[in-house]
């Protein structure tokens, strides 16, 4: 049996999210368009000529909006045609999205693979994209930004603290395991959702997103945005499946019963969704991460 060592020093979070800061920090532009979109007063053409001013996302943008994603039938190629093209809310999800994936590209990570860790996040994102399509308003753009950045708080503590997550870890392949999330709270005193949250308070990213990280494994938690968080819940369950090829009921036991009633989704609908979102996956790759 692997025994776990379980470090005497334990960190808060907010000292944890604030060491990371020196790191990994939103670029400007993201945080100032995530205000400006909300703004009635704010013109498109503001928006775009403020996202122009970053060379890098600009590229990276453009790369997503021209991906399979979504579809359209025409190349864009500059940033003010993006803006008309998919409007200032889509937008603002792939400039979430971009910045965050970006943000995090640089910064060591130990204890995981870095692609296994963005393999699970985009198939999570694109699970939760087609899950939602049935609700109205859709909720599909929002959804997959969720779903991308549900586990944002694992590269945290996988750079800050490799050791009480590697044992945390090591305690889940022992008999009688909980949850990872779970252990994690045994061994740290918190789980990897609470940083994730905490630190999207921090850099003030949309309540929605923040509430879909901290209760994506307890969706029944969820305070204002209980839709949300089940349809994450669901799509986290499916991704963290080790296969997802010909997936039924018995797969989805560990989906809270709630979230059924919450979503008004069946089990047909899942196994529709792990088709179309596997249909996607290596273009948002190379979108995200070429």
């Amino acid at each position: 049996m692997i025994s776990a060592t379980i470090s005497s020093e334990k960190p808060d979070i907010k000292s944890l999210v604030k060491d990371i800061q020196g790191l990994v920090s939103l670029p400007e532009v993201a945080i100032k368009i995530n205000s400006m979109v909300d703004d009635p007063s704010v013109s498109v053409d503001e928006i775009g000529k403020l996202i122009s001013q970053d060379p890098a996302l600009t590229i990276r943008i453009l790369a997503i909006a021209n991906s399979p994603f979504y579809g359209l039938s025409a190349e864009i190629s500059t940033i003010s045609r993006a803006v008309t093209v998919l409007g200032t809310k889509q937008l603002t999800d792939v400039v979430l999205s971009t910045a965050t994936t970006n943000a995090f590209a640089g910064i060591p990570i130990h204890v995981i693979s870095v692609d296994d860790f963005w393999h699970h996040s985009l198939y999570c994102g694109l699970l939760a994209q087609e899950l939602s399509s049935k609700h109205n308003p859709p909720l599909r753009d929002s959804m997959f930004v969720a779903g991308l950045l549900h586990d944002i708080g694992h590269l945290v503590m996988f750079n800050k603290i490799p050791e009480l997550i590697h044992d945390a870890l090591l305690r889940t392949v022992q008999g009688e395991s909980l949850p990872l999330y779970m252990e994690e709270r045994e061994v740290i005193g918190f789980d990897h959702a609470q940083v994730g949250a905490e630190l999207g308070r921090v850099w003030n990213l949309p309540a929605y997103l923040i509430e879909c990280m901290e209760y994506h494994h307890e969706p029944e938690k969820a305070k204002e945005f209980k839709l949300e968080a089940a349809i994450i819940h669901i799509a986290n369950v499916v991704a963290s499946l080790p296969y997802s090829d010909d997936i039924d009921e018995s797969d989805l036991a560990s989906v809270h019963e709630s979230c059924w009633k919450v979503t008004d989704l069946k089990p047909a609908d899942v196994q529709a969704a792990t088709s179309l979102a596997r249909e996607k996956i290596d273009e948002m790759k190379k979108a995200y991460f070429n």
